[in-house]
């Protein structure tokens, strides 16, 4: 494959190429813990990296690393480690590069996991923690400015969709000589790369969009090969180690990654006009609209606006229990990226960890849905919200 090549087409081909055996055209499942060797020197120096290889299971694997490999590319980094989950990829990276005294600024719209690290675990290390408002873009700049170890961003954000310049960030994070890490797990590396944008690190929850069947637990980091090196050893050590099931399972799914991503992004952006038009709902959130407050940011570094939104209902928490029953073409679940549309509201989903008043100080209102666009006929789902709001309508006129 040349580095020309698009990324549905390295959706598809990139990375397996060394990992296939026996003229297969398909990765295996390698669900071996450990590997043998007879040579003790060559068992040596691929102990110590000199060699590639692998020798136990909790270090390095060959269908997780063709799952690495395929990231990379997709990601124009260097190098890529993988996790058993998301935030165990957000967490290993945080803990890799911090320590007491460290500063670490990000915004306050981040998903409620990260959230939680921010406000509840990192105090606790003695690492001083600053939350800006999101879409402040000068706010963030002054406090990274005054000094911190690690930029953190998250774009779009979970549930609320906004979005955060991040040539800009990335900028004043070099500036202050912090590394700036990007969650791209909404954006996909189909609609958005941080690294060419500036970022040192991107981070994604592998189980949402890359895998896109909601069968398989993951994460990876993608960036320079000395800064992943980094976070590898200490995931290597502290064991959040990729399952390869899962591996192989998410290296499946991301053959499909551009088509359904394409997909799922006409359908949001439907799904976004069709809700602005109801009466029950107070607000849409979707980075496609022109009403969008960062729209234009969106324009400038997003190649699609993705197949993720959120609105908020009149009625509060009341009308979502009576709304989101009603749909016959959603899963109600705590999930997001997968072929089926899933709906689910804050409280219950990327949020469940934090409080109302927790939610309320990120502007999260307890009425906000979440969706998480599928592949399915837009028709049918345009139709399938309809027919949910008119049962809440007409309930609430009796």
């Amino acid at each position: 494959m040349t580095q020309n090549s698009k990324a549905g087409t390295q959706s598809v081909w990139a990375g397996e190429k060394d990992y296939l055996v026996h003229g297969a055209t398909q990765v295996p499942v390698v669900l071996s813990v450990a590997y043998g060797y007879d040579d003790m020197d060559e068992w040596y120096d691929v102990a110590i990296g000199k060699k590639k290889g692998h020798i136990y299971g909790r270090n390095t694997n060959p269908t997780v690393q063709a799952f690495e490999d395929k990231v990379k590319i997709l990601e124009g980094a260097e190098a890529a480690t993988s996790f058993s989950t998301g935030m165990a990829a957000i967490s290993n990276t945080l803990s890799t590069f911090l320590v007491p005294g460290d500063r670490i600024v990000s915004i306050k719209d981040t998903y409620g996991g990260t959230n939680k690290i921010f406000t509840e675990f990192l105090p606790r290390q003695q690492v001083e923690v600053v939350l800006c408002e999101t879409g402040n873009h000068e706010q963030i700049e002054e406090e990274v400015a005054k000094g911190c170890s690690i930029l953190y961003l998250e774009t779009p954000t979970n549930p609320t969709v906004k979005i955060t310049d991040i040539e800009r960030m990335a900028k004043a994070g070099r500036e202050a000589g912090a590394l700036v890490v990007v969650d791209n797990t909404f954006g996909t590396p189909i609609n958005q790369n941080p690294l060419a944008l500036g970022a040192d690190l991107v981070i994604h929850s592998a189980t949402k969009f890359l895998g896109g069947h909601a069968d398989a637990l993951g994460g990876v980091v993608c960036g320079s090969a000395e800064l992943v090196e980094k976070i590898y050893h200490f995931r290597e050590i502290n064991g959040a180690t990729m399952d390869p099931m899962a591996a192989y399972l998410i290296l499946r799914g991301m053959k499909t990654l551009k088509l359904r991503v394409r997909q799922q992004s006409e359908n949001a952006m439907a799904l976004a006009k069709f809700l602005e038009t109801q009466e029950l709902v107070e607000g849409v959130y979707y980075p496609g609209l022109e009403t969008h407050p960062n729209h234009e940011i969106a324009k400038k570094q997003m190649r699609g606006f993705g197949g993720m939104l959120s609105f908020a209902v009149k009625g509060g928490v009341e009308t979502v229990r009576d709304l989101l029953p009603k749909l016959q073409y959603a899963n109600r679940a705590a999930n997001l990226g997968a072929v089926e549309t899933t709906v689910g509201p804050a409280r219950t989903t990327s949020h469940v960890e934090c409080t109302p008043e927790e939610r309320a100080a990120m502007g999260i209102p307890e009425g906000l849905i979440r969706i998480s666009c599928g592949i399915e006929d837009i028709e049918d789902i345009i139709a399938d919200f309809e027919q949910a709001f008119q049962y809440v309508e007409s309930g609430l006129k009796v």
